[in-house]
């Protein structure tokens, strides 16, 4: 009789690995899941995402990748149809597996520039689709961009036209269906359009047998194409302020139109009014706006010589927006914000409209201060 009861055959070893190597594996997740929930229990409240916004950043960010994805299926699939690779064709058109999952766990989508846009992206439209809706002083009255639609002035006009499409554009979001334009800066486009490229590949590739270099170019063609055919010009943003700048809103004219942007749901042109104004990028203008504290943009409404009336009704509307804001706060601070010489204010937001890089390479500076 055997000193072993136990008859391990070769198969049950070779079963046996598989096993070994997903309980080691399991121990490392464990660990790891730890650790993300300590960092995750010590997040201030400010710097916590609500649900509401963490839901409709999962969205948009699924919604941009399908949508590339899908451009780039097919074309792919056309291109490698007219190079008679009629299998291959068929194969890049199967979505059983889409490319969302990869790039999720691949790390790719924690790319600070590209999530600190779409973060901004999905409050701006939070903010606008909560701003309280002010009834006209004339019922008659058409909103401001439709007003500008009409204008004489061809390039008011059809500056207002171009906003009123991107609007629309806009609007088809990702709760009602599939994008038809990231609506991304070009090269935050450039990088998404390759990392679903890269990504397609690895989904498609087992089915290339042998043919793996015709599908590389069919899906590298493809890729190229949807980077040539994109517009960064079309987007909401360009558009936006390609309209402030036509209308270039002279001192005594700014307040209104700003109060009337809000009035008409429209943070998007409010904050291209106000870059303008300010003569900082829309980036620039959008960080200052978005941000709940608001203290540079109290400072920068004086250094554009906002009064105490114009800053009450834009901050009252901004804290009703936003629950991010202290509404309480903001109303103990109003009189001391009015109180601001417009000097002082221009001053003091000087460092704002410093070029883009040499702000940027001054606070990367600053960062690193006493770190070597």
């Amino acid at each position: 009789m055997s000193d072993n009861p136990v008859d391990i055959t070769p198969g049950a070893t070779d079963g046996a690995t598989p096993l070994l190597v997903r309980a080691a594996a399991a121990e490392t997740r464990v660990h790891h899941g730890l650790a993300v929930a300590i960092q995750d229990f010590f997040l201030p409240e400010e710097a916590r995402l609500d649900e509401r916004t963490r839901a409709a950043l999962a969205l948009l960010l699924r919604a941009l990748i399908e949508t590339t994805e899908s451009d780039l299926r097919e074309h792919g699939a056309k291109l490698l149809g007219s190079r008679g690779e009629t299998r291959l064709a068929a194969a890049i058109l199967r979505t059983e597996a889409t490319v969302f999952e990869r790039l999720y766990a691949s790390g790719l989508l924690r790319d600070a520039a590209l999530m600190a846009e779409l973060m901004a992206r999905v409050r701006q439209d939070a903010i606008a689709a909560a701003l309280p809706m002010n009834a006209p002083d004339d019922p008659e009255r058409p909103s401001l961009v439709n007003r500008f639609v009409q204008h004489p002035d061809r390039a008011l006009a059809s500056g207002a036209m171009a906003v009123l499409v991107a609007e629309s554009r806009r609007r088809g979001g990702p709760d009602v269906g599939q994008l038809t334009h990231t609506d991304l800066p070009a090269d935050l486009h450039h990088r998404l359009v390759w990392w679903v490229a890269a990504a397609l590949r690895e989904r498609v590739g087992a089915a290339a047998d042998g043919a793996l270099p015709v599908l590389d170019r069919a899906i590298s063609d493809a890729a190229q194409r949807c980077l040539a055919a994109y517009d960064e010009g079309e987007r909401l943003e360009a558009a936006a302020m390609r309209f402030a700048t036509a209308i270039d809103a002279q001192p005594d004219e700014l307040p209104k139109l700003l109060v009337e942007a809000l009035g008409d749901r429209r943070i998007v042109l409010f904050i291209a009014l106000f870059a303008h104004a300010l003569g900082v990028s829309y980036a620039i203008g959008r960080e200052i706006v978005l941000d709940s504290t608001a203290d540079r943009l109290w400072l920068a409404l004086r250094a554009l010589e906002l009064g105490r009336a114009r800053i009450a009704q834009i901050g009252f509307a901004l804290c009703e927006a936003d629950p991010r804001r202290d509404v309480e706060r903001f109303a103990d601070t109003l009189d001391s914000i009015a109180a601001i010489p417009a000097d002082a204010a221009r001053e003091a937001i000087a460092p704002l409209r410093l070029d883009p890089d040499y702000r940027a390479a001054m606070l990367a500076l600053e960062r690193a201060n006493g770190v070597a």
